[in-house]
């Protein structure tokens, strides 16, 4: 059995059918099947975390149909973050993820110039209060003053089966945003790679030496001197819608480090609208959706 002196947070079972790929042994199965990281499989091994019909197993262990395997997972200090009673919206939540609609303002991970308010510090709240101990482990980063989707993994396991289907692009974002001017086309495409600006922490800019990026926009509606548009990202750079659309002369209304001005809204005018993944564990889709905020829903009155 598992070593005693490790509390478990969560416990997954994989049952081996016929006709099972990598099925040799447990590191096959668990590796080609199921995806799980050399360094996750390292731990468990110390942990004696990996249990084979119920028992503590080794990796080479050869398998046959019907075994059952168990990953016991044990539970993690949240790192240095502080917990802190914020309130924040919780659209979903299992053993495995979180999904949350996050307010503008809001920073995702503390930082030197935010160490608290965060959402890092009322997500760890939140668990603790729940009477486990996990990570904080966002899949998926949100600007401090942009709102929306977000997806936050539970446990080491979850991170990593998210983070390889973002990597292959398996997570479908959908954005919405208010640009200054009005643009012509009614969809279009942007493929300018994305580097950051010389002597400058945050600022980011349209370089030929910097990383491929590519950007969809479609226009939802056009006002009296701004647009309203729906943008889908095939990569996922820092400010990449932002440093886009401002590459084709149509900033993001209140976004005034790449030159929007703010006199409808004191925020970029970014949200992240619609968000689908296909769950860690279960590989069921899951599909969430939410709406404008009232800031951005302003702009269009």
């Amino acid at each position: 059995m598992m070593n005693q002196e490790n509390k478990i947070a969560r416990v997954l079972t994989f049952i081996v059918k016929e006709g099972d790929e990598h099925a040799e042994n447990v590191r096959s199965f668990l590796r080609g099947h199921h995806g799980l990281s050399r360094s996750l499989l390292v731990e468990l091994k110390q942990t004696k975390g990996i249990l084979l019909n119920g028992v503590s197993t080794y990796l080479d262990h050869p398998l046959t149909e019907g075994d059952v395997i168990e990953l016991c997972l044990p539970e993690e200090e949240s790192e240095n973050i502080v917990p802190q009673s914020i309130p924040f919206i919780s659209l979903y939540e299992d053993e495995d993820v979180l999904v949350v609609n996050k307010e503008a303002g809001m920073c995702v991970h503390p930082t030197m110039l935010h160490p608290d308010g965060t959402l890092g510090n009322a997500v760890v709240h939140h668990w603790l209060a729940q009477g486990v101990s996990r990570k904080f482990r966002p899949v998926n980063r949100l600007d401090k003053d942009t709102s929306g989707l977000l997806i936050i993994a539970r446990s080491q396991y979850a991170h990593q089966q998210l983070a390889d289907v973002q990597r292959a692009g398996g997570i479908k974002r959908q954005y919405e945003a208010f640009v200054h001017g009005i643009i012509s086309k009614d969809e279009g495409v942007i493929d300018a790679p994305i580097k950051r600006r010389d002597g400058s922490i945050m600022e980011r800019m349209v370089h030929p030496d910097g990383q491929w990026a590519r950007t969809n926009y479609t226009v939802l509606g056009r006002y009296q001197g701004f647009t309203h548009v729906r943008l889908v990202l095939e990569t996922g750079r820092t400010h990449q819608i932002r440093v886009h659309m401002s590459h084709i002369g149509h900033p993001l209304l209140g976004d005034d480090l790449y030159g929007g001005t703010q006199e409808k809204i004191k925020r970029q005018a970014l949200h992240s609208r619609r968000l689908s993944f296909p769950h860690p564990h279960t590989k069921e889709w899951l599909s969430f959706e939410a709406p404008l905020p009232p800031d951005m829903e302003a702009i269009k009155r």
